[in-house]
C-alpha cells in the first residue's frame, strides 16, 4: 500500500468537496430527473459553479458568515439567493415554493458552521424564527428528501449538541459580534474533504492535522493510502483545486441596526 501527505487550505477544501459531491449518484440522478435546491453558504456557491458551469462571486452566495473576527450577516442587497435547478435547467423560482413540491429523490445543500463525529450538524441561526433551515428541514424530513451538507474539516467540534443547547439569541449578552443560536441537526449527509476523495478514488483518508499560517490558516493535511494507480489519480484530483483564490468578505458594514454584544 502506498501513501501519500496532501495539503488543501479552506477555499481549495472548498473546490474539492463540490467537484466530488455533484459526483454522487444521488445528485447526478436529481440533476438528470429531479429538483436542486443550493441554499446559501461559501461552499455551496462553489457546488452552483460545478452544476450549473457559471462563475459567480461566490462571497455573495450567504447570509449568515464569520467574518472580521466576528459573526455577522452579508448586506442584504449584496447577496445571491438560493438557486434552484429542475431536470438539470436553472429556474427563476423562489425555492420556498420549489420546496413544496419536493419528493424523496430531490436534493437541498444545507451548509454547516460544525460538525461532529457523532454525525450531528450545527447550523448557526441569527433569524429568531429559525431562518433557511428551520424553515426547509421539517419539509425534508417529511419527504424523505437528500440533505447534504458540504463541510470542511476545519468545523469539526467536540459535541454539537453540548453547543446547542447552551446558545441562543436570548441567552447571549456579552461576546464579539451578533448573537444567534445553533440548530442541531441529526438528519442528512455530512459530506468533507474525506468523503469527497473516498467517494471518488478506491482510498483511505485519513486526517492528519491542521492549521497554518498565511495563505494556508485553516488548512487541512490528509493522509491518503491505496495502491499507487488510484493514489496518483487521487492526487491528481488534489492537485487540480490547488491555488483557488481564497474569497473577500462580504459582511455588514458596522455599526448596522443591531447591535453587536461586545
Amino acid at each position: 500500500m502506498e501513501r501519500a501527505l496532501i495539503t488543501l487550505n479552506v477555499s481549495e477544501s472548498k473546490r474539492l468537496i463540490a467537484r466530488a459531491v455533484v459526483q454522487l449518484p444521488t445528485v447526478q440522478k436529481a440533476i438528470r430527473q429531479g429538483k436542486i435546491i443550493i441554499a446559501g453558504g461559501t461552499t455551496n456557491a462553489y457546488i452552483y459553479e460545478e452544476i450549473s458551469g457559471k462563475e459567480i462571486r461566490k462571497e455573495l452566495y450567504t447570509a449568515g458568515l464569520t467574518c472580521g473576527g466576528r459573526m455577522c450577516v452579508s448586506p442584504a442587497e449584496k447577496r445571491i439567493p438560493p438557486a434552484v435547478f429542475i431536470n438539470g435547467e436553472e429556474v427563476e423560482k423562489d425555492w420556498q415554493e420549489v420546496l413544496e413540491d419536493f419528493s424523496s429523490g430531490d436534493v437541498f445543500f444545507k451548509g454547516g458552521n460544525a460538525f461532529d463525529l457523532e454525525g450531528n450538524v450545527g447550523v448557526m441561526i441569527g433569524n429568531p424564527v429559525g431562518g433557511t433551515i428551520g424553515k426547509a428541514l421539517p419539509v425534508l424530513n417529511a419527504r424523505g428528501s437528500e440533505l447534504i451538507f458540504p463541510i470542511g474539516l476545519e468545523k469539526l467540534i467536540p459535541s454539537v449538541p453540548e453547543a446547542a443547547s447552551l446558545m441562543g439569541i436570548d441567552v447571549l449578552k456579552k461576546g464579539m459580534g451578533m448573537k444567534v443560536g445553533m440548530n442541531c441537526i441529526t438528519y442528512g449527509e455530512i459530506f468533507t474533504e474525506v468523503h469527497a476523495l473516498e467517494s471518488l478514488f478506491v482510498i483511505e483518508a485519513i486526517p492528519a492535522g491542521a492549521g497554518g499560517i498565511g495563505e494556508s490558516e485553516g488548512s487541512q493535511t490528509i493522509l491518503l493510502l491505496g495502491d499507487e494507480e488510484e493514489l496518483e489519480k487521487a492526487l491528481e484530483f488534489a492537485k487540480s483545486v490547488k491555488g483557488e483564490p481564497s474569497l473577500p468578505g462580504n459582511k455588514r458594514p458596522c455599526p448596522c441596526e443591531d447591535q453587536c454584544i461586545l
